[in-house]
């Protein structure tokens, strides 16, 4: 007997899962083994915050079921740091929801948002998630180019006229995912002008809108007049506080949107633990200076690994935001066979652009999410490795 729904017998493999399948193996047969693969951040939660969360967590009240739509003082705080941040007003009450991370929120909005056989126009490469989700909820992918000459913005003009006009949905990610692709907010507005003029939605994943580096400050899709007509945004603590295993995050916008995910939310979850979204509150209402202190980490781990890869001859444009490095491979390699060498011959895990998109093939990501000296080691084993240079 078969126990497997088509679709997901039909799901294209995790590329992630079965590298760090083969991890185990390797280990278990004592290779040491550097990760630089999954965007997991190895500082430490802020202690203001595990504070907070030890405090709320002794208040018998907080152990009860969360509201469907998360506790106000979350909710509040998500609104008061969008209009200190961004300029943007929110109605706590209407325009915010809360999310047990923005992956399940994104992954809930296709399905609250989309029919079987529509489609949804995805960033490639892109956040694998994103065509997982669209599989499993019946659409078909429309894929907009994300090009290097043109710094991994959104080729709308290699969009048809019949695909947007078909289009039920826009996914957009910026900062991006693989690519570290940064936009400023005529991007944006040149998005909301397409949704309404073929009358599509948009979904902006902001997971990365603090991680930025120099003076780069990340826009809001919401910060462009009108977009709330067309557009939520999605926003996670992971990244910039190092919360990636607390599980919380937010979705912003277009109230009848946030309705609809809060629908398929109060169907399969009952939000996040309540002390959890009392001290991700005070993070967000904190002067965000650990963030900046993260930012600066990660800004030193970016130098050493550009300087180290263009020893290489590897030659990378300088990220303005998040903690991935996207660099092409050695001419000699595909994206699969240079991070099967990699962690074969060398020990360190990277992650191939094909995981991310057919447009992806000709790259690999690698995550800054370990200290200098191990990312010193990694690059040193990758010199080393047969046939690279």
């Amino acid at each position: 007997m078969n126990y497997y729904s088509e679709r997901i017998q039909t799901l294209p493999p995790y590329i992630f899962s079965q590298f760090q399948q083969r991890k185990k193996e390797l280990e278990a047969k004592g290779m040491d083994i550097i990760d630089l693969g999954i965007g997991a951040p190895d500082l430490p939660t802020p202690t203001f915050i595990i504070d907070e969360l030890v405090k709320e967590t002794y208040l018998t009240q907080n152990h009860r079921y969360s509201p469907y739509q998360g506790c106000a003082e979350f909710r509040e705080a998500v609104a008061n740091f969008y209009q200190k941040h961004y300029g943007v007003i929110l109605d706590p009450d209407h325009d915010v929801l809360t999310l047990i991370g923005s992956k399940e929120g994104i992954a809930n909005f296709i399905t609250a948002t989309i029919n079987p056989s529509e489609i949804v126009l995805v960033p490639n490469p892109g956040y694998p998630v994103y065509q997982s989700a669209i599989h499993l909820a019946g659409g078909i992918t429309a894929h907009i180019p994300l090009l290097e000459e043109e710094n991994f913005k959104p080729n709308f003009q290699q969009l048809s006229h019949e695909q947007l006009d078909q289009a039920k949905l826009m996914l957009l990610n910026y900062p991006s995912n693989p690519t570290a692709g940064t936009v400023e907010k005529e991007v944006f507005e040149e998005a909301v002008h397409l949704a309404k003029e073929h009358e599509f939605i948009i979904a902006q994943d902001a997971a990365y809108d603090l991680m930025t580096f120099g003076d780069y400050e990340a826009p809001s899709l919401l910060q462009v007049p009108g977009a709330k007509d067309v557009a939520v945004e999605f926003g996670s603590l992971s990244k910039s506080f190092n919360m990636t295993g607390w599980r919380i995050g937010y979705a912003v916008g277009n109230r009848d949107l946030l309705k609809a995910l809060s629908i398929v939310k109060s169907n399969t979850d009952t939000s996040q633990f309540l002390p959890i979204q009392k001290a991700a509150a005070v993070a967000l209402n904190s002067d965000l200076s650990s963030v900046k202190a993260n930012n600066l980490i990660y800004e030193e781990r970016l130098e050493k690994t550009l300087k180290a890869l263009d020893t290489l001859g590897i030659k990378v444009n300088r990220p303005r935001g998040t903690f991935y490095v996207w660099a092409k491979v050695p001419s000699n390699f595909d994206s699969m066979s240079f991070a099967s060498a990699m962690l074969e011959q060398a020990g360190v895990i990277i992650t191939p652009g094909t995981a991310f998109g057919q447009a992806g093939e000709g790259y690999f990501r690698i995550s800054l999410s370990v200290p200098n000296e191990k990312l010193e080691e990694a690059i040193e084993r990758m010199k080393a490795l047969e046939g690279v240079l």
